[in-house]
């Protein structure tokens, strides 16, 4: 379960690796990530909602028991 989400995480950092933010502005990925950014597409956006669900679902007991919903 500790790796459900790695493939997701690849996406995202893919996807914001060519986003405007890092090419034209040079800012690092993580400060891309955090705003609602109208740099950032609509894609990289719901990547990042959905990674969020995921690294949630790790710490829920509840999807803990019954497995993380997988990539």
């Amino acid at each position: 379960m500790a790796k459900s989400c790695k493939g997701l995480a690849m996406e995202l950092v893919k996807c914001l690796s060519e986003s405007d933010c890092v090419k034209v502005e040079n800012r690092p990925f993580r400060e891309c990530a955090k705003e609602k950014s109208p740099l950032i597409s609509s894609e990289c956006v719901g990547l990042r909602e959905t990674y969020f669900n995921c690294k949630r679902g790790q710490v829920d007991m509840r999807a803990r028991i019954r497995g993380n919903k997988g990539y």
